[in-house]
């Protein structure tokens, strides 16, 4: 894996255009149920990070591509599942994975809205939050107005790490009061994905 993320990034360095294709893909196929706990789009984000404070490229624009990749995943899964209702979740490919899709179904039934939020900082669970509120019929106002939130929080929270290492390690004189205010917000969003995982671990399978 590490060989394969050393490559992507050489490669992105050089061809800035598909490194933002790269990064909306990551961010998109997270959101794809099954698919999106095999695919390591969090990996992929943080690494291409570290390309920002060389100038191979712009921090807007890996913002712009995993937000956009993020919020059309989890959009198209959402409505995937509103219109499938409840049956997709017995369908193929949530069948693939019955206990993680069951996890998430009573991850969201005992914390509703909040479960949107929640569940974008937790890789297992990531995957199934959005088709699970549309299954569930979670009104489109309330899902998106949460899940958009949640999308932008997450986006910096994933590649700051990657942009403060990168730079760390070109400036070694840098001291570390500078970054303290960066270091608490990454950390304060790891602890929220931590705290979220053991919950939804200690959820029961059964509604």
């Amino acid at each position: 894996m590490s060989a394969l993320l050393d490559s992507l990034v050489q490669f992105a360095a050089a061809h800035a255009g598909w490194a933002y294709l790269a990064l909306f893909l990551a961010a998109l196929l997270e959101a794809v149920p099954v698919v999106g706990s095999l695919v390591p789009g969090s990996t992929v984000i943080l690494a291409l990070s570290a390309l920002i404070p060389g100038g191979e490229l712009n921090p807007f624009g890996v913002l712009a591509s995993a937000i956009a990749g993020a919020a059309i995943g989890d959009g198209a899964a959402y409505w995937t599942g509103r219109r499938a209702q409840r049956r997709i979740l017995s369908a193929w490919p949530l069948s693939n994975s019955p206990d993680l899709a069951a996890r998430a179904e009573a991850f969201f039934l005992r914390w509703g809205t909040w479960a949107v939020l929640l569940g974008r900082f937790v890789p297992p669970i990531r995957a199934f939050v959005p088709v699970t509120a549309g299954a569930l019929q979670m009104t489109p106002r309330r899902f998106f107005s949460v899940d958009i939130l949640a999308i932008l929080i997450w986006a910096p929270a994933h590649v700051l790490p990657g942009v403060l290492a990168a730079t760390m390690l070109e400036r070694s004189h840098a001291t570390l009061h500078h970054w303290l205010p960066v270091i608490a917000g990454v950390v304060g969003m790891l602890l929220l994905g931590v705290w979220a995982y053991r919950r939804w671990k200690g959820t029961p399978t059964s509604a």
